[in-house]
């Protein structure tokens, strides 16, 4: 996997997000050079080349998201300042896999909605349950993300929102997120 790229949409996020518990686990603080990233396992390096300026920054992923459709990496305020972006809050980056922990407990959902309300969740998770076998709701930052699947590869997540997204085309929203087996 190192040395693997990805081109797409930077964003950064900061308040009120600091201070509060990552996917990881561990407390995110706005400050440090850490990441979000849909499907990257946890304390992955990457390095994130800013192709407007070619200011790199390398940052450690540590949280799940951008949760917003055709971005693929959130970066902390600082990796967000070092390379210039606070500004236009986004850009055209290229992210570059440097190292991945060594073991990496993991499977592959279909986040297909984030609710503030519980019991929209739950209705939307039993539905989606019924349908494609597993759903579960995790609880992150404020809103209950509804997971369908648990798939081993990223290739069967991808064919499972596919599906997904035919059988319901109002959705157009869904996508592949990574979970970690020792928390589900």
């Amino acid at each position: 996997m190192p040395g693997a790229v990805e081109t797409g949409i930077a964003s950064w996020y900061g308040h009120p997000y600091h201070g509060r518990r990552a996917a990881d686990g561990e407390t995110y603080d706005m400050e440090t050079l850490v990441a979000a990233h849909r499907t990257l396992p946890f304390n992955t390096w990457v390095r994130v080349y800013n192709l407007t300026n070619n200011k790199t920054v390398d940052v450690r992923i540590i949280d799940r998201g951008p949760f917003v459709d055709g971005r693929i990496i959130d970066l902390s305020h600082a990796a967000a300042q070092a390379i210039d972006m606070i500004g236009p809050g986004i850009a055209q980056v290229r992210v570059e896999i440097l190292s991945t922990p060594a073991v990496t407990p993991g499977a592959f959902a279909v986040q297909v909605g984030a609710f503030r309300d519980r019991a929209n969740a739950e209705r939307a998770r039993a539905g989606m349950e019924a349908r494609y076998g597993r759903a579960q709701l995790v609880l992150e930052q404020g809103f209950w993300r509804v997971l369908v699947g648990q798939e081993a590869t990223e290739a069967a997540a991808n064919a499972l929102a596919a599906r997904i997204r035919q059988d319901y085309p109002e959705n157009k929203t869904s996508f592949v997120v990574r979970i970690d087996l020792t928390r589900t």
